[in-house]
């Protein structure tokens, strides 16, 4: 579990960084310099560091350069706001491939239940959509607070309840599918 968060954390680094830096200076452009220079420093650090770099390393770090340079360019942090909608959008259109949930599930809900996680994944598919969307909504708006507030607690919390709700409907489907199926079978 420490290895996830760590990896999240990674992940958000230049968000998370953006996002300290302006509350703690309220300048979107401060903001956006130190942003685009700690994901430069650390895409530099990983690949020192040995770590596999793939497309979507090189994707990230090209969208927050660019992102972030339309933001100081135009003096418009709606650029900025919206990357994580992207990623969002990805990760969504990632999950609408049916099936891909099967890989992390347990076998005895691949034996019992094979349909749960094709529909599930579609579910998460179009939450992830759905959250991208609120993402692009907020920075639209160009509040950067009402922005931070959706990316920092609404999403994650969407995410968090969906878990939980995921989890909750497959104990309760999966024991009714296998109380059906002993009492369906001869003793």
């Amino acid at each position: 579990m420490k290895s996830v968060f760590a990896r999240l954390a990674g992940d958000f680094f230049s968000t998370i960084l953006f996002v300290v830096v302006w509350l703690a200076t309220d300048s979107i452009a401060i903001a956006t310099i130190v942003a685009v220079v700690g994901a430069i420093g650390q895409f530099i650090w990983a690949k020192r560091a040995g770590y596999a770099m793939n497309a979507i390393s090189y994707a990230s770090l090209a969208l927050i350069v660019l992102l972030g340079g339309a933001t100081l360019f135009t003096g418009d942090s709606r650029f900025v706001l919206i990357k994580p909608s992207l990623a969002h959008f990805g990760i969504g259109a990632i999950m609408l491939k049916r099936g891909w949930m099967a890989r992390y599930m347990p076998p005895r809900v691949m034996e019992v239940a094979p349909d749960l996680p094709v529909a599930a994944g579609y579910w998460w598919a179009a939450l992830m959509i759905a959250v991208g969307a609120g993402v692009v909504a907020t920075a639209l708006t160009g509040d950067a607070r009402l922005w931070g507030v959706f990316v920092f607690i609404v999403a994650p919390a969407a995410k968090i309840v969906a878990f939980a709700v995921q989890y909750a409907a497959f104990r309760i489907l999966i024991g009714r599918r296998i109380a059906a199926a002993a009492q369906a079978s001869p003793p």
